[in-house]
C-alpha cells in the first residue's frame, strides 16, 4: 500500500495530460477529436480545461481517461507507457480549427500562430519550430480531407507546383488548395473539396502561403 500512494505521488498534472495529448496523436487526432470519437463534449481535453478559473489544476476523470483508450483502441498498459519516460521524443506543436484560421489576431506578419484561441497537439517528431496543426471542421474539403482530420503546416517548408498549401487572404480568408503555378504577380491554385475551379489570386493579396507537410489519415 506504501508503494502504491508513493507511484500515485509521482503521477503529475502534466505527465496525465501530457499523456493524454500523445494518445490523440498516436490515433491521427487532435485532443478535441478524441474527446468527440469518445462521446465527450468536444472542449473535455482541451488546453483550457486544464486549469480552473481560479488558478487550480483540473484532472480529467477515470471515465473520460476510460472512454478515450476505448475510443483509441489503447490499453491501460500502453496508457502508463506514454506517462513520464514513456512519452518518446515527441512534442507539442500549436492546434487551431481551420474554420477559426481566418480570425483577426490568429496569425502574425509572417503567418505564425498568434493570440488565442490555440490549443495543441502531440506529435511522434517535430523539427520545424514554426509548425502548427488545423483541424477540419465540415465536409467542405472531402475528399481529401474530412471532418476531424489535422493537417500540419510547415511556413519554412519550401512550396513546389503540386504540393497542398494553406494560403491566408489578407482580407481574411484561408484557402486550401494545391498550388498549380506562382509567379511574382499572382499564384494559381486549385482548391480542394466540391469546387473544381481552378482560382488565380494576385500575390498583393495574399498575406502568407505555407505548405501542408502531414495529415493524421
Amino acid at each position: 500500500m506504501v508503494r502504491q500512494a508513493k507511484a500515485q505521488r509521482m503521477l503529475t498534472h502534466d505527465q496525465i495530460w501530457g499523456a493524454l495529448d500523445r494518445l490523440a496523436a498516436h490515433a491521427g487526432l487532435s485532443p478535441s477529436g478524441l474527446a468527440k470519437r469518445a462521446g465527450l463534449d468536444p472542449t473535455t481535453f482541451n488546453k483550457s480545461k486544464r486549469i480552473t478559473p481560479d488558478g487550480r489544476e483540473r484532472w480529467p476523470s477515470t471515465e473520460s481517461i476510460a472512454k478515450a483508450l476505448a475510443a483509441a483502441d489503447c490499453s491501460m498498459e500502453s496508457f502508463v507507457r506514454l506517462i513520464g519516460d514513456g512519452a518518446g521524443d515527441g512534442r507539442c506543436v500549436p492546434l487551431l480549427s481551420l474554420a477559426q484560421a481566418g480570425a483577426s489576431g490568429a496569425f502574425d506578419e509572417s503567418g505564425f500562430p498568434s493570440g488565442k484561441g490555440w490549443s495543441e497537439i502531440a506529435l511522434p517528431s517535430a523539427e520545424d519550430s514554426h509548425l502548427f496543426a488545423l483541424e477540419i471542421s465540415g465536409d467542405a474539403l472531402q475528399p481529401a480531407y474530412r471532418n476531424g482530420d489535422v493537417v500540419l503546416v510547415s511556413p519554412g517548408a519550401p512550396i513546389r507546383k503540386g504540393d497542398r498549401v494553406v494560403a491566408k487572404m489578407r482580407a481574411g480568408e484561408v484557402v486550401v488548395a494545391t498550388l498549380k503555378r506562382r509567379t511574382a504577380k499572382a499564384l494559381e491554385l486549385q482548391p480542394l473539396g466540391a469546387t473544381p475551379a481552378e482560382r488565380s489570386v494576385a500575390a498583393s493579396e495574399v498575406a502568407w502561403i505555407a505548405r501542408i507537410v502531414w495529415a493524421s489519415q
